[in-house]
C-alpha cells in the first residue's frame, strides 16, 4: 500500500513534466550563405548563438549554400558564416518564432586583393 502511495504522486509529477516539455515553443532558422556576387557558398560553417552570446552551435551549408537550425527555442539569435578564410558580418537579433521558419541570407565579404611588394 505504501508503495502505491509513493508511485501515484511520482507519476503525476512525471505527467506534468512531460506535458510541460511537450509545449516548449520551438522554431527553425534557415537560410543561405552567398558570396559578394550573390552566388551560393557550399560547405561554409554557420555559427548560431543566442543574442546573449551563449549556447553556440554550428552547422555547414550544403552544396547549394543552404543551412538549417531546426527545433530551437523561440528567442533572438545571432548568426555568422565562415568560408575560405573569412567571416561574414554577424546578423544580430534574428527572431525565431514558434512553429515558424525564419529565413536569412548571410553575405560573405568580397575577397581582398593581396598585393606583395618584393624589393631587392
Amino acid at each position: 500500500m505504501k508503495r502505491r502511495l509513493f508511485i501515484l504522486p511520482l507519476l503525476a509529477v512525471l505527467g506534468i513534466a512531460t506535458c510541460t516539455l511537450a509545449h516548449v515553443a520551438v522554431g527553425t532558422l534557415a537560410g543561405t550563405v552567398v558570396d559578394a556576387h550573390g552566388k551560393p557558398v557550399p560547405h561554409a560553417t554557420v555559427t548560431m548563438q543566442t543574442s546573449f552570446g551563449d549556447r553556440p552551435n554550428a552547422t555547414h551549408t550544403d552544396s547549394h549554400g543552404r543551412f538549417k537550425f531546426a527545433r530551437y527555442r523561440t528567442g533572438q539569435y545571432d548568426l555568422q558564416a565562415y568560408a575560405h578564410g573569412s567571416f561574414s558580418p554577424w546578423l544580430r537579433r534574428i527572431t525565431v518564432r514558434s512553429r515558424r521558419t525564419t529565413r536569412v541570407t548571410l553575405r560573405m565579404p568580397p575577397k581582398a586583393d593581396v598585393v606583395v611588394n618584393v624589393s631587392h
